[in-house]
């Protein structure tokens, strides 16, 4: 099942939380963070313009983006996580 998200909008698996400290230390579940990054998986063809054409989108398949923490909406694709984000939401690209 192929996911095509629309307009300004892109589809996103977060990175796994952290299970560890620099430190070493190991965390519980309850004291993880929200993963803040993830990899692109799909984006939709761009914002449409009062003009009639579409806004090229700044992000692209593969990326590794970060975005605020409670930004998107969860969706669960094949038993796995996904976001889907406004590209708005997204606060940058990461070695892009």
């Amino acid at each position: 099942m192929a996911v095509k998200p629309l307009e300004d909008r892109v589809l996103v698996i977060p990175d796994e939380a952290e299970t560890q400290t620099a430190s070493g230390i190991y965390l519980p579940e309850a004291s993880k963070e929200k993963p803040i990054q993830g990899r692109v998986v799909s984006t939709g063809p761009g914002k449409l313009l009062d003009n009639g054409k579409r806004a090229t989108m700044s992000v692209k398949k593969g990326d590794l983006v970060v975005y605020s923490q409670y930004a998107g909406n969860e969706v669960e694709i094949k038993g796995t996580s996904h976001l889907i984000l406004r590209e708005s939401e997204l606060l940058g690209v990461i070695g892009g």
